[in-house]
């Protein structure tokens, strides 16, 4: 009899455990216009694989095994991401994930919880400095915002980053690509965050844990040259790195809650509802 009721209680948590996780996932796949989401429940050393959308797509582990880290937020688990380690989609996989052209609309979200300090984390994207094939990606603390009203970088730390391109390489006159939004929080560590950029052909915004993350000048940024097309040679998408310099790097390192893409820009109020019914417990 203790035994039968042991399990009947542990069977019973499973259940609401499940249907919490489950609750939580529908937010993110009932949302319109979505084209992947992953919920990082794999196991270790398996391709992350994708919901929702038309296609399966499968994250790959590069720069060794990608560990899971309990306390997810889409289930038990996250992907647990060291620093020098990342998950990709190759280029000839991407589908509908190589959103481009002067009409792309796109919203990547990352839950994210942060554990180093290093800057420049690249969180989501199709995002290739090496190579000027540069897109749309999410990075996490760069060194510097750009003021959209005078084009000019200044120091910042700590912040949410969203990146556009319509040329693939710097900016002209600069050295780098400097047409981001960047927010106006600081993201501090070990706490689940919600973080998003979307672009909706006028101006790329970012949003922590479902609000606008309003900066005067700096977020939203005026954009309105649309996303570059890379063609067959064109970028990877990547979670947790993308090319520069060369060589990999801009590695983020922390846990890695879930990931998804759109193929419009959501609104306010749904990226509000999203990290409301994601981020509860």
């Amino acid at each position: 009899m203790r035994f039968l009721l042991l399990l009947s209680v542990s069977c019973t948590w499973l259940l609401v455990g499940g249907l919490a996780a489950n609750d939580k996932a529908a937010v993110v796949l009932e949302t319109p216009g979505l084209v992947a989401f992953w919920d990082f429940q794999e196991e270790a050393g398996s391709p992350r694989l994708s919901r929702g959308g038309g296609q399966v797509y499968a994250l790959k582990e590069q720069g060794g095994t990608v560990e899971r880290a309990e306390g997810g937020v889409f289930g038990p688990y996250a992907a647990r991401i060291a620093r020098g380690q990342w998950l990709m989609v190759p280029r000839q996989e991407l589908g509908e994930l190589d959103i481009h052209g002067k009409e792309a609309r796109v919203t990547v979200i990352a839950w994210i919880k942060r554990r180093d300090r290093q800057a420049w984390q690249a969180l989501a994207g199709i995002w290739d400095e090496t190579h000027k094939k540069r897109q749309y990606c999410l990075f996490l603390y760069g060194t510097t915002a750009t003021r959209a009203d005078e084009m000019k970088r200044y120091p910042v730390r700590d912040r949410i980053h969203g990146h556009v391109s319509a040329v693939g390489g710097p900016t002209a006159g600069e050295k780098y690509c400097i047409t981001y939004a960047t927010g106006a929080t600081e993201i501090g560590f070990d706490a689940w965050h919600c973080v998003a950029m979307t672009y909706d052909g006028a101006s790329s915004r970012v949003y922590v844990d479902g609000k606008l993350d309003a900066w005067e000048h700096r977020n939203p940024f005026p954009y309105t040259e649309g996303l570059f097309e890379g063609g067959e040679d064109g970028a990877d998408f990547t979670v947790g790195a993308v090319h520069r310099g060369g060589e990999w790097g801009n590695f983020f390192g922390g846990d890695m809650g879930g990931v998804a893409v759109y193929r419009r820009a959501l609104g306010e109020a749904e990226l509000r509802t999203i990290a409301r019914g994601t981020l509860r417990r």
